[in-house]
């Protein structure tokens, strides 16, 4: 008898067109939560809590450089945190609306290849699978997911992705 796979909860948005312009939170995680990008349980550098590992400086450089494989693509925000990221990712956001060349690539594209450039640069393999989106739709959303982002490695302690491991 084989044991039968649980059914994966499909994550986007049903008939949403992920290659059109538009603003997304994006949060992917290590995998099974490992702190790879810093150590301890608080991370927030301001606060003077743990900086960067190598790890966590890699997926920052490689995060950076996102609209440099798609200029009409933007990091508009991001943090970086122990065991997980968290971004705003502008799709179509071109030169001042001039016509591009490339066309814009869909969400899971730049994903993907930001996921893919770190696990190179790594020389393994430290995703879970997959990643979550939230399509940001109107200004207040956008401005209470900044905050989020911006808050996020205060309130590390009390985060989702927190695990006691974590110490």
């Amino acid at each position: 008898m084989t044991e039968e796979l649980p059914i994966r909860k499909l994550l986007r948005l049903k008939d949403w067109d992920y290659g059109s312009g538009g603003c997304y939170f994006i949060t992917i995680c290590t995998q099974e939560r490992e702190p790879h990008f810093r150590r301890g349980a608080q991370c927030a550098p301001e606060a003077g809590f743990l900086p960067l590992s190598e790890m966590g400086k890699t997926v920052e450089r490689t995060l950076l450089e996102i609209p440099a494989h798609y200029p009409n693509v933007k990091v508009d925000k991001y943090v970086v945190m122990p065991n997980h990221i968290h971004l705003i990712l502008m799709l179509g956001a071109g030169d001042g609306g001039r016509t591009l060349c490339a066309p814009t690539p869909t969400l899971s594209q730049v994903v993907r290849m930001m996921k893919e450039t770190v696990t190179k640069r790594l020389g393994q393999k430290i995703w879970q699978k997959g990643f979550y989106d939230h399509i940001i739709r109107n200004e207040s959303d956008y401005l209470r997911i900044w905050q989020y982002i911006d808050t996020n490695p205060a309130k590390w302690t009390e985060d989702e992705y927190y695990e006691e491991a974590d110490q």
